[in-house]
């Protein structure tokens, strides 16, 4: 900044400068002026009316910014025509519409403006650089400065503390509602479905699980002239800003994707808290780990299924490893490796006499690593993969008749507990350490064993006592769950059991079903297969309920 040039002249040409945060609008609303900023405007321009030789030169308003930092547009605008030598007085209501960071406020007072000859008049503070004195300026000034630091600093942590509580509650903090939702009318902390823009959001999520890559979901998207997020949003009278670069053209693109389909806020859950401010005087935002994210589930409608939901993770996750040049990832990508050196298998498809065959070979062996082909048709693989699932669905189907006629016979679930024989095995083993730890006390008086061993097992074998009963007990809720609550414990799984007749294999019917397939040599196979835990209870079950019948036909 060059410094005007010296002399007092005999009419100032002055700038208003008017303020007001966020923080200070009444009930969060954002007009174009608040009542506020035209209160300031009337008491300056009052003050000038008074002042024969004030005149205004502009008015510049930062309506809606923080006072603890000077990045403010009307403020730089004003900062521009004092060194274009157009102003040379600048006015405020009060010290702290001017700035909240005391350092900063002082730096502009007391050194910037005196460099360039301009006077600066706070009117309520009653403070006029043309006429302070020493004491003022030195004094005065600074610490109203700091008073105004220390209010923004108290106000910043209040508005965190009440952040965080209702963060807790579930209510809905942000200044624009995701994608697919708007805000409640009535309760700005309340999501409603925008019908619109969650038809899309269904759509996205259609079209992952019928197996299309993210960049051809946006693809669809455009070619679809759907408006992306941020135009959407400001189509609707939002000023909305993302945080992606923008263009001549918007478009969807695969990270905005990517974030709709693993965002939990489409299955009702609300989470919020992902970043955090340094501190209320800088803007940037950091990213905070997942688990001191705040989740509160059920806040508000659903536009996905949470199975719909569950799958598509698992497509998201299987599907980094496909072909990035696909437009579809293969059906079994992500799902199948190598069984002796756990590497991914990859897809390769060999034509001879215009006829295709598909097959899977191991990673490592194709890099001309240390390991063999595990080649296996992929035909081969389908027919094997659907068989497996459908004896499955068959014991779905199995489950739900034996749990009504159990239900009928009123049969407690203590009595199919007693017939597990895992709870039986995994007692035996609790007694069996128990035992142990009751010795340890006539070992230790027999000196067979040491004070420090005699510690070290009581507390080797008190933490496996405390293992064995959290595994008894799990098992035992598990059983109970199924047993008072039939198929609903197993409600995931709906989909997986609501066709008893599979006939063919997709990637949404792998993701619901299959955790991992593994291949060995020799076409071996051995296919991981989700909520096993729940299929051996139900095998439990059955077998109970077959003993059971027997018993009851033999009179026993």
């Amino acid at each position: 900044m060059k410094p005007m040039q010296m002399g007092k002249p005999d009419i100032f040409d002055a700038a208003l400068y008017l303020r007001l945060s966020k923080d200070d609008m009444e009930g969060g609303r954002t007009t174009a002026e608040s009542n506020s900023i035209a209160n300031q405007r009337e008491l300056l321009r009052s003050f000038v009316k008074s002042h024969t030789d004030i005149q205004i030169f502009d008015i510049y308003v930062d309506d809606g910014y923080s006072g603890v930092n000077f990045d403010r547009p009307e403020f730089k605008r004003m900062t521009t025509d004092i060194e274009a030598g157009k102003v040379n007085c600048v006015i405020v209501k009060d010290l702290s519409r001017f700035g909240r960071e005391y350092i900063e406020a002082g730096r502009w007072i007391e050194k910037t403006y005196p460099a360039l000859n301009v006077r600066f008049i706070s009117v309520t503070d009653q403070f006029d650089s043309k006429t302070a004195d020493f004491s003022e300026k030195s004094f005065v000034v600074p610490i109203k400065n700091f008073i105004n630091e220390s209010y923004c600093r108290d106000i910043s942590s209040k508005v965190r503390s009440h952040q965080k509580i209702k963060r807790e509650r579930g209510e809905f903090i942000g200044a624009f509602a995701p994608y697919g939702y708007c805000k409640d009318p009535e309760n700005k902390n309340c999501l409603v479905i925008d019908a619109y823009a969650a038809e899309n959001v269904r759509k996205i999520f259609s079209w992952k699980m019928e197996g299309f890559s993210l960049g051809a979901i946006a693809q669809k998207l455009n070619v679809r002239h759907v408006q992306p997020p941020k135009e959407y949003k400001k189509t609707n009278g939002d000023n909305y800003n993302c945080g992606f670069r923008s263009s001549d053209t918007p478009k969807w693109s695969a990270v905005q994707i990517k974030r709709i389909l693993t965002h939990e806020v489409y299955i009702g859950n609300m989470v919020q808290g992902r970043q955090e401010r340094i501190n209320y005087k800088v803007k940037k935002r950091l990213d905070k780990p997942k688990s001191e994210w705040v989740k509160v589930e059920n806040t508000h409608p659903a536009i996905i299924s949470r199975n719909d939901f569950y799958v598509v993770q698992k497509l998201l996750q299987y599907d980094g490893r496909a072909s990035k040049t696909s437009e579809r990832a293969n059906l079994f990508s992500g799902f199948v490796f190598c069984g002796d050196c756990k590497s991914p298998m990859i897809h390769r498809v060999n034509q001879y006499k215009e006829k295709k065959k598909a097959f899977y070979i191991c990673q490592t062996k194709n890099k001309g690593g240390d390991c063999t082909r595990h080649s296996i048709p992929e035909e081969v693989l389908k027919r094997i993969v659907l068989k497996e699932i459908q004896a499955y669905t068959a014991l779905f189907v199995d489950y739900q008749m034996i749990m009504e006629e159990l239900c009928e016979m009123k049969v407690s679930y203590d009595q199919v507990i007693g017939y597990d024989t895992q709870i039986s095995r995994l007692r035996e083993e609790y007694n069996r350490y128990d035992s142990l730890k009751v010795s340890l006390a006539d070992a230790l008086k027999e000196g067979l064993i040491r004070t420090e061993e005699f510690d070290d097992f009581r507390e080797s074998y008190g933490r496996k006592c405390e293992e064995l009963e959290q595994m008894i007990e799990n098992q035992r809720k598990l059983v109970k769950q199924m047993f008072e609550s039939g198929m609903s414990a197993a409600a995931l799984l709906k989909d997986w059991k609501k066709s008893p007749e599979i006939r063919n294999l997709d990637r949404i019917l792998l993701a619901l079903t299959v955790d991992k397939i593994y291949i060995y040599e020799n076409k071996k196979i051995k296919i991981h297969i989700r909520f096993q835990d729940m299929i051996e209870k139900m095998e439990v079950i059955k077998r109970f309920y077959a003993d059971y019948r027997t018993e009851g036909r033999n009179g026993v």
